[in-house]
């Protein structure tokens, strides 16, 4: 199955897209999306994120990479967390899905999640691992020609995933790569 875990930087891995964490307005905010934005030509990233403009929660928009090693950042507003909501889940699930789709139907034959709209104010881990997990498997049955990577940047929250999804070491890869 075309799916992996990896333990580092999603801003150093070379797949075809790498997926961000944005707001709505695809403003440049904290955590994964603030990550992004400083190692690709922030003002280019910009520049293209404002002439995309508006972008409704569970969907996403493509830009270039401006200089990181993926060739596109795919961009997905997420949900916020209240509490647990079946609809929370579901918009979650929605981000994984549109990113997937508009990879493929943009030619990209790779992409790499980080673990998107989880922790602190967010959907809680445990949680976000699982509706990413069952997300990416749904979706590569159907279109397994997609090779998916899910980033992981803390040894703690890589071996959480490792454990949910039930994975041994031939399903994942650690990394070095800061």
């Amino acid at each position: 199955m075309p799916y992996h875990l990896w333990m580092g930087n999603i801003v150093n891995i070379a797949t075809d897209a790498i997926v961000n964490a944005a707001n709505t307005e695809l403003k440049r905010t904290p955590g994964i999306c603030e990550a992004i934005f400083a190692a690709a030509d922030s003002a280019k990233l910009e520049e293209a994120c404002r002439r995309h403009g508006h972008c409704p929660i569970g969907h996403s928009v493509m830009t270039p990479s401006f200089g990181l090693p993926a060739r596109y950042i795919i961009h997905v507003a997420g949900p916020g967390w209240f509490g647990g909501a079946e609809r929370e889940r579901l918009l979650l699930a929605d981000c994984y899905r549109r990113a997937m789709t508009r990879a493929v139907t943009s030619g990209c034959k790779s992409i790499a999640f980080p673990l998107i709209f989880s922790g602190e104010y967010h959907i809680p881990r445990e949680e976000a691992i699982y509706i990413a997990g069952q997300a990416i498997t749904d979706f590569i049955r159907r279109s397994p020609a997609l090779d998916v990577v899910l980033v992981l940047y803390k040894p703690g929250i890589y071996l959480m995933a490792k454990r949910i999804l039930g994975w041994d070491d031939t399903h994942s890869y650690e990394t070095s790569a800061k």
